[in-house]
């Protein structure tokens, strides 16, 4: 699939973009199929942060690709590492992980305003969260996202989704402000979407997500690469995901098994176009 350069730019200046039917409808059944088999036997990660009657309403589990064939077929051998190619502008994409996150209808807990990548071991500019929905969402359940906030010269201590922050080991992160009570004097987007649509944003974009009170569940799959400047961080603070297994060191790059590449454009010989073949973005799927 090729994207258009309007998107491409929004992504760049804004840090967020919607992109509409970009996933096909075989794709997202097959989702749905994977989060069936991962709740069945979730990870060690799996948390619940809102119950009602021992009913779980809020709940996520991540890093399960290895073990849920339906997550593996899809972030290796979907449009989705062409796509992240096109709006990181990088030739080369790696797998960082995969995330899902289920709010049961009722859930009243919303998300708090957080930027992922104090969360991660990733430093660099060239990253890429998709997240996928899996029911129709309405505008006053989707995340919202801060626009222009990945170009902030400030980090965030990390938040923990039970509304507690981390404690403060990394010196450069700051305390997050309390956007939910001043939401007027930021520049909010949030969006309508249908399944296979999309929102791709920057790992260091600010964003949260309100409560569901729709008369669905809100199940979404969050498909994240990183690119071409992303190399290792170890955080001085704790790190989600992990990744205990990781032996690399600041300043490497992510090759390895956990991070691996699923599309690299310098390695595919693209053919001089004629005069009546458009150029279009080569796929190389490990």
């Amino acid at each position: 699939m090729i994207i258009d350069q309007k998107s491409i730019d929004k992504y760049q200046m804004n840090g967020v973009v919607l992109l509409k039917n970009i996933i096909s409808l075989e794709w997202v059944e097959k989702l749905k199929k994977g989060i069936i088999e991962n709740f069945k036997n979730p990870s060690k990660y799996k948390c619940v942060y809102e119950k009602n009657d021992n009913i779980e309403l809020f709940y996520d589990d991540y890093c399960n690709w290895n073990r849920i064939n339906e997550y593996k077929d899809f972030l290796f051998n979907s449009n989705l590492p062409s796509i992240a190619s096109q709006l990181m502008i990088s030739k080369k994409v790696n797998l960082f992980h995969e995330h899902v996150l289920i709010k049961e209808k009722g859930s009243r807990k919303k998300t708090p305003w957080h930027q992922d990548q104090s969360y991660y071991c990733v430093n660099g500019k060239q990253n890429i969260s998709f997240w996928c929905p899996l029911d129709i969402i309405k505008k006053n359940t989707c995340p919202e996202y801060i626009s222009k906030s990945h170009k902030w010269t400030k980090q965030f201590l990390p938040t923990k989704f039970f509304g507690n922050s981390y404690d403060k080991l990394d010196s450069e992160f700051e305390k997050i402000p309390d956007i939910e009570s001043n939401k007027e004097n930021y520049a909010i987007e949030s969006y309508e979407l249908n399944p296979g649509d999309a929102i791709a944003f920057n790992f260091a974009t600010v964003h949260g997500a309100p409560e569901n009170n729709s008369d669905n569940k809100r199940r979404a799959f969050s498909a994240r690469y990183t690119g071409d400047d992303a190399t290792y961080i170890k955080r001085k603070g704790e790190m989600s995901p992990p990744f205990p297994e990781l032996k690399l060191k600041n300043g490497d790059n992510l090759d390895c098994e956990t991070f691996p590449v699923v599309l690299n454009l310098s390695l595919i010989h693209i053919s001089e176009p004629t005069r009546r073949t458009p150029i279009s973005y080569a796929v190389f799927c490990l």
